[in-house]
Protein backbone atom coordinates (compact mmCIF):
# COMPACT_ATOMS: atom_id res chain seq x y z
CA UNK A 1 0.00 0.00 0.00
CA UNK A 2 1.31 3.49 -0.79
CA UNK A 3 2.46 6.16 2.06
CA UNK A 4 -0.17 8.38 0.49
CA UNK A 5 -2.91 6.00 0.03
CA UNK A 6 -4.10 6.59 4.11
CA UNK A 7 -4.32 10.33 3.49
CA UNK A 8 -6.25 9.93 0.21
CA UNK A 9 -8.68 7.24 1.71
CA UNK A 10 -9.17 10.03 4.98
CA UNK A 11 -9.63 12.59 2.46
CA UNK A 12 -12.36 11.03 0.82
CA UNK A 13 -14.40 10.09 3.39
CA UNK A 14 -14.59 13.53 4.51
CA UNK A 15 -15.54 14.57 1.08
CA UNK A 16 -18.12 12.15 1.01
CA UNK A 17 -19.42 13.52 4.81
CA UNK A 18 -19.44 16.68 3.61
CA UNK A 19 -21.18 15.58 0.21
CA UNK A 20 -23.81 13.66 2.30
CA UNK A 21 -24.30 16.40 5.00
CA UNK A 22 -25.25 18.67 2.46
CA UNK A 23 -27.40 16.27 0.88
CA UNK A 24 -29.43 15.60 3.82
CA UNK A 25 -29.80 19.57 4.59
CA UNK A 26 -30.97 20.14 0.59
CA UNK A 27 -33.50 16.98 0.66
CA UNK A 28 -34.70 18.31 3.89
CA UNK A 29 -35.06 21.70 3.70
CA UNK A 30 -38.38 23.47 3.19
CA UNK A 31 -39.32 24.55 -0.60
CA UNK A 32 -39.21 28.18 -1.40
CA UNK A 33 -37.69 31.01 -0.09
CA UNK A 34 -37.43 31.76 4.10
CA UNK A 35 -38.02 35.11 4.98
CA UNK A 36 -36.16 35.19 8.12
CA UNK A 37 -32.56 35.95 8.30
CA UNK A 38 -29.98 33.95 10.41
CA UNK A 39 -30.20 36.23 13.38
CA UNK A 40 -32.73 36.74 16.56
CA UNK A 41 -34.44 32.69 15.86
CA UNK A 42 -34.95 33.87 12.10
CA UNK A 43 -36.63 37.09 13.09
CA UNK A 44 -35.65 40.13 10.90
CA UNK A 45 -33.16 42.10 12.64
CA UNK A 46 -33.72 45.24 13.56
CA UNK A 47 -30.26 46.93 12.92
CA UNK A 48 -27.22 46.59 10.86
CA UNK A 49 -24.70 43.70 11.90
CA UNK A 50 -21.73 46.45 11.93
CA UNK A 51 -23.49 48.84 13.49
CA UNK A 52 -21.63 50.71 16.69
CA UNK A 53 -22.20 50.24 19.90
CA UNK A 54 -22.85 52.74 22.65
CA UNK A 55 -19.47 53.94 24.46
CA UNK A 56 -20.83 52.66 27.75
CA UNK A 57 -20.51 48.81 26.75
CA UNK A 58 -16.76 49.97 26.45
CA UNK A 59 -16.65 50.28 30.38
CA UNK A 60 -18.87 47.15 30.66
CA UNK A 61 -15.65 45.48 28.18
CA UNK A 62 -13.18 47.32 30.72
CA UNK A 63 -14.90 45.74 33.82
CA UNK A 64 -15.08 41.64 32.05
CA UNK A 65 -11.19 42.42 30.81
CA UNK A 66 -10.68 43.12 34.40
CA UNK A 67 -12.01 39.89 36.37
CA UNK A 68 -11.36 37.84 33.29
CA UNK A 69 -7.15 38.59 33.26
CA UNK A 70 -7.60 38.36 37.16
CA UNK A 71 -8.55 34.54 36.55
CA UNK A 72 -6.03 33.98 34.01
CA UNK A 73 -3.25 35.22 36.55
CA UNK A 74 -4.79 33.50 39.72
CA UNK A 75 -4.66 30.01 38.05
CA UNK A 76 -1.09 29.32 37.39
CA UNK A 77 -0.13 31.55 40.20
CA UNK A 78 -2.10 29.50 42.96
CA UNK A 79 -0.15 26.25 41.52
CA UNK A 80 3.11 28.05 42.88
CA UNK A 81 2.45 30.08 45.55
CA UNK A 82 3.79 27.85 48.01
CA UNK A 83 6.95 27.17 46.58
CA UNK A 84 7.45 31.14 45.74
CA UNK A 85 6.56 32.25 49.43
CA UNK A 86 5.51 35.84 50.55
CA UNK A 87 6.79 37.07 47.42
CA UNK A 88 4.39 35.73 45.36
CA UNK A 89 1.57 36.66 47.90
CA UNK A 90 2.97 40.81 47.32
CA UNK A 91 2.64 40.53 43.99
CA UNK A 92 -0.76 39.21 43.28
CA UNK A 93 -2.07 41.41 45.85
CA UNK A 94 -0.13 44.21 43.77
CA UNK A 95 -1.98 43.26 40.58
CA UNK A 96 -4.97 42.80 42.27
CA UNK A 97 -4.97 46.13 43.49
CA UNK A 98 -4.27 47.19 39.96
CA UNK A 99 -7.30 45.31 38.51
CA UNK A 100 -9.64 47.33 40.68
CA UNK A 101 -8.28 50.75 39.81
CA UNK A 102 -9.60 49.99 36.75
CA UNK A 103 -12.96 48.39 38.22
CA UNK A 104 -13.32 51.57 40.01
CA UNK A 105 -12.30 53.58 37.10
CA UNK A 106 -15.69 51.73 35.17
CA UNK A 107 -17.62 52.09 38.45
CA UNK A 108 -17.18 55.61 38.69
CA UNK A 109 -17.74 56.08 34.89
CA UNK A 110 -20.97 54.22 35.33
CA UNK A 111 -20.70 51.39 33.92
CA UNK A 112 -22.23 48.86 36.70
CA UNK A 113 -25.76 50.84 36.12
CA UNK A 114 -28.09 49.48 34.59
CA UNK A 115 -30.65 52.12 34.19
Amino acid sequence: MPPYAAILSVLGLVGAVIAGVYAVSYAMAPPGRLDGGPYLSGGRPVEHAVSRFHVRWYAVTMVFLAFDMEMVFMYPWALVVASVGVKAVVEMFLFLGLLMVGVLYAWREGALRWV
